[in-house]
């Protein structure tokens, strides 16, 4: 097994008959990405990456990935939005929330470039004060505003630590093949580069080196991860019948709880190594089906925690709702639950059982809880947190929100609405040619 979609907490909610209806629609969704006709077709890319990467490139990546780690301490990874979130997930997916305390043959690896705090920005100069650094910039374009001021700083930090010519061996660009900014400048500088893909958005680009040079620095087997990818492009792709497809069935859930009212889609893990995951997954479907007025709202929880803030709401708050659970089916860790002579706690009747059934029984007793209070549960059953797991489930949901964005009725591959605020933005900082925009904000806020 690796990917199974359990239906028994979502049946009482959506029929047989409702599946029927959609059927057409979600198969057609389906032949536009097989056919390749649909809106956004020249961004489908990812969509035989799995078994068409570039293999030259791939070795460089796994080349390149042993020479920093021989080189720093601290790699830092600077980039935004899809150019962060998959490699962050795949590293957390494998090796735990805490990678960067229990790290011990690889460097430690910062994320940063993703917003535009002073804070977070000093917190990570003081991490890597005293220590050796190499650093990867992910960007297109290389004008993007977070990740391209970032890049300032740890440049200028970096060439004045080692020399223009040592800062050349500890900076890698990951950024267009033939043009941009970015690209022209680490050519004219001398940096390594690996490629953005023209024809895969940011979003869904994770299985390339945009994701995989840093998962390759964590030490992950990147090679297993794109089999996982592979494997799951040949059970999900060519199959063409919804009711044997698991990935049609979860696009064609969606879009029928979204006709009825249920327009927030709550991801569930309990495992809080699964966060940065399920903030991938948000980027994924938020920006792919939310234009137009339409599209479902991504959130997401961590369950045990997130029972004890947010799960009142869930139980009996407005009825708008649904949830996909992720249900890893093997633990990778095993913990024993001790005995309390005094039993001070009132738990002994624990005593000798594993954590992970605990986790279990939380799991189970929630979803019957949630679907008692009218909230539909998927359950995706995954077998383990293994990078053949995370590179078969990455395909999946890809594949899932292609299908679902275009039975929604929109391009799934563009994002026309995050220019606005930039443009805002640009104006209020004095970037030229935004003249009359500014002048428009100031007569506003006046």
């Amino acid at each position: 097994m690796e990917v199974k979609l359990s239906e028994k907490f979502v049946k009482d909610f959506v029929t047989e008959s409702d599946l029927e209806d959609i059927s057409h629609e979600v198969c057609l969704s389906h032949k536009k990405i097989l056919d390749e006709n649909g809106e956004g077709n020249d961004f489908l890319g990812w969509k035989n990456l799995p078994v068409n990467y570039d293999r030259e490139e791939f070795s460089r990546i796994k080349a390149t990935a042993e020479k920093i780690k021989g080189m720093c301490d601290v790699f830092v990874v600077i980039g935004i939005g899809g150019s962060y979130l998959g490699a962050r997930a795949a590293i957390e997916f494998v090796k735990g929330s805490f990678y960067n305390s229990l790290a011990k043959d690889t460097p430690e690896i910062y994320f940063i470039g993703n917003s535009l705090s002073s804070s977070a920005l000093c917190d990570l100069l003081k991490i890597c004060e005293g220590k050796d650094i190499c650093v990867n910039v992910i960007s297109k374009s290389g004008v993007t505003t977070e990740p391209a001021v970032t890049f300032r700083i740890f440049r200028e930090l970096l060439e004045k630590k080692y020399g223009k010519d040592g800062a050349r061996e500890r900076i890698v660009a990951t950024t267009d093949k033939r043009r941009g900014t970015l690209k022209e400048f680490s050519d004219k500088m001398g940096y390594e580069t690996f490629v953005v893909p023209d024809d895969i958005g940011g979003r869904y680009s994770v299985l390339s080196a945009v994701g995989l040079l840093p998962i390759a620095v964590a030490g992950i087997d990147i090679e297993k991860m794109m089999a996982g990818a592979a494997k799951a492009r040949e059970a999900f792709l060519f199959n063409e019948d919804l009711f044997t497809n698991d990935c049609l069935k979860y696009a064609a859930y969606r879009n029928v709880l979204c006709r009825n009212g249920k327009v927030t889609e709550i991801l569930v893990t309990y495992e809080p190594s699964l966060q940065m995951l399920c903030e991938w997954w948000k980027q994924l479907f938020g920006e792919s089906e939310g234009k137009d007025g339409k599209g479902l709202l991504p959130d997401s929880v961590v369950f045990s925690t997130d029972l004890h803030s947010l799960g009142q709401y869930i139980q009996q708050g407005q009825r708008n709702l649904f949830e996909t659970v992720i249900d890893i089916k093997k633990s990778s860790d095993t913990v024993i639950i001790p005995n309390d002579e005094n039993n001070t706690d009132g738990l002994n009747f624990l005593s000798g059982k594993e954590l992970s059934y605990v986790n279990n029984a939380a799991m189970t007793a929630t979803l019957f809880a949630h679907a008692d209070g009218d909230v539909p549960n998927i359950v995706i059953e995954l077998a383990d947190r293994s990078e053949y797991s995370f590179g078969y489930l990455v395909y999946f949901f890809e594949l899932a929100c292609a299908v679902s964005g275009y039975t929604l009725g929109v391009n799934p591959f563009n994002q026309p609405g995050v220019e606005a605020y930039k443009k805002n933005m640009f104006a209020l900082l004095g970037k030229p040619g935004y003249d009359e925009q500014r002048e428009l904000l100031e007569s506003r806020m006046s």
